[in-house]
């Protein structure tokens, strides 16, 4: 079998960190470690890959694959390994990977695990760690249908340059017209000088607790002196203070920041599933009993309208 594969998750040339991140644990198993992408004008990322370990890259170079398309990924896909037979396919635990994976599952009827925090790979079975319970409980997942397929959660892997050959390879492109059931017409990027939620060091979100876009503004100042990203829990997204990309929770992103900061998030259990897995919580809230302090490493009982602006002088100073 050809070793591990990890799909590259990238846009025009720009390369997700979590892509990194499963190249460099892949490594760890002992096999043949390839990236796998489809694009236009790909095949000079190969570099990139090589760095942090990528033995092979097997680059597909298409119109077709200019902008992401279920269909023609998972027919590229399918083929590629019917003809080459790699032991275990990886793709980042975001939209366009949770798409691509459940649906490459679903043609190729082999078993899925999704949003691993840990991994372990050899041939012909890949144990899994999930988080679940909004991070109550850990669950192991085993996967021992051929390929094995997963999804892994961006920032729980350390990138590691560990250089590897890098050897291109070229896979006919398999894709038809028949396979494009989806167009896209048109893809307005969200401009944003902040860094991704899913890959930032740190994230600042702001909840209920704000009151409105006089909040948020606070919210964002902070962030921005942090260099963090900013988020926000659902009522602060549904009450269009923020928009719906900046969501964090079971029915937005889920984030894995060294800091993670929650300004007036009560931590409903749907929020608390996006966010637990942070590895330091601060938490500033007016209620003693709110469940977001049962996670919080540092918590603040207090006005974030008053707790706020001190943070913001001091870090100012």
């Amino acid at each position: 079998m050809a070793g591990t594969w990890v799909f590259v998750e990238q846009r025009d040339g720009n390369i997700r960190k979590v892509t990194f991140e499963m190249i460099s644990e892949a490594k760890k198993f002992g096999e043949e470690v390839s990236a796998v992408v489809f694009g236009k004008g790909v095949e000079a990322l190969a570099p990139e890959f090589a760095k942090y370990g990528a033995d092979k890259v097997y680059a597909v170079d298409a119109d077709v694959f200019a902008n992401y398309n279920t269909g023609a990924f998972v027919a590229q896909m399918a083929a590629m390994i019917a003809e080459f037979n790699p032991n275990a396919v990886l793709f980042a635990h975001t939209f366009g990977g949770r798409d691509f994976a459940s649906r490459l599952a679903q043609k190729l009827e082999v078993g899925l695990a999704t949003d691993a925090i840990d991994l372990d790979i050899s041939a012909g079975k890949g144990v899994f760690t999930r988080a679940i319970y909004a991070g109550k409980a850990i669950s192991k997942v085993e996967v021992t249908t051929s390929p094995i397929l997963a999804t892994v959660r961006p920032g729980v892997c350390e990138v590691v340059e560990n250089a590897g050959a890098g050897e291109v390879v070229k896979p006919a492109v398999a894709a038809t017209d028949a396979d494009v059931y989806q167009v896209i017409k048109e893809f307005v990027p969200t401009v944003s000088a902040r860094p991704d939620l899913s890959e930032a060091d740190a994230v600042v979100s702001g909840g209920r607790g704000c009151k409105g876009p006089d909040g948020i503004k606070l919210v964002e100042e902070l962030a921005d002196l942090l260099g963090a990203g900013v988020g926000g829990s659902r009522a602060s997204i549904d009450s269009g203070w923020l928009g719906h990309e900046l969501q964090v929770g079971q029915t937005g992103k889920v984030v894995n920041p060294n800091l993670y900061i929650a300004c007036g998030i009560s931590g409903a259990i749907q929020h608390l599933a996006g966010m637990s897995s942070s590895k330091f919580i601060t938490a500033i809230n007016t209620d003693p009993e709110a469940p977001i302090f049962g996670v919080a490493d540092f918590g603040v009982v207090g006005d974030l309208f008053k707790v706020v602006p001190l943070l913001i002088d001091e870090l100012k100073k």
